[in-house]
């Protein structure tokens, strides 16, 4: 039987977490935990497995991998995000943590990765490419257009870059600008790929979501570690343009 420990900041999180790893063969949730919480409960309920959030309000994510490794019994840790290879992300790699595992992982792989987790630092959860595109469109529930040419032999870093710049486009999208509709345009052209997600001006109001501006942080942070730029902000019409570009030469 594996052991888990849940930690985020959001209780929709950790309910969703233990929900699904609960009813799964061979693991126990013993706890899931706000950031504070975690090493108390690391220290009394020995699990086996962390799944640490690596960015929370009250304490942050490194701070408590750190404290972790530090028990007499360190627990495995995979580190949850909702981007990819990010600073952050390569912060906790190189201070220990097994692995990371994006927030929209598919619920029926959530258990196999957490089994998995023992093994060397990693990405943990299945990475996106280019050929998902269309169906991340098609699922958006955004009436989105997608424009893009072959492009299956770019460096796999930059195909999921391409990718959670289009997912976290077409969420804001979703969540900002009710009613409007997207074109994305991926395309590679003199050894740079540009993908750039523009949508017209809503149609009705937005609900009062909170907008703290962490998903084009990540975004950017994202663009940098593969030497490119995140571009974005209103257009003539009403709308939003947001523009990726990335050199191909040197990308992982």
């Amino acid at each position: 039987m594996i052991r888990v420990l849940v930690v985020d900041d959001e209780a929709l999180i950790r309910t969703g977490f233990q929900y699904i790893l609960d009813i799964a063969d061979g693991i126990e949730v013993v706890a899931a935990v706000s950031g504070g919480q975690a090493v108390h409960s690391a220290r009394e309920l020995r699990p086996d497995v962390v799944l640490l959030d690596i960015r929370m309000p009250d304490v942050d994510g490194l701070t408590v991998l750190a404290a972790l490794r530090r028990l007499a019994v360190p627990p495995v840790v995979a580190m949850l995000t909702t981007f990819d290879m990010d600073q952050y992300v390569a912060a906790a790699l190189r201070s220990g943590a097994a692995g990371f595992l994006l927030k929209d992982t598919d619920p029926a792989q959530l258990p196999v990765l957490v089994r998995t987790s023992g093994s060397r630092p990693t990405e943990l959860t299945p990475q996106p490419s280019l050929a998902d595109l269309q169906r991340l469109v098609d699922t958006s529930g955004i009436e989105a257009e997608l424009c893009t040419e072959p492009a299956d032999d770019l460096p796999p870093a930059v195909q999921r870059a391409v990718y959670r710049t289009v997912q976290e486009a077409l969420t804001n999208v979703r969540k900002h600008a009710p009613g409007a509709t997207a074109v994305i345009r991926v395309h590679h052209e003199d050894g740079t790929v540009r993908a750039t997600i523009a949508n017209t001006a809503p149609t009705r109001p937005a609900l009062p979501l909170p907008g703290a501006h962490h998903g084009l942080v990540g975004l950017r942070q994202r663009a940098e570690l593969l030497g490119g730029t995140v571009t974005s902000g209103p257009s003539a019409d009403g709308g939003y343009e947001l523009c990726l570009e990335l050199p191909v030469q040197g990308a992982p």
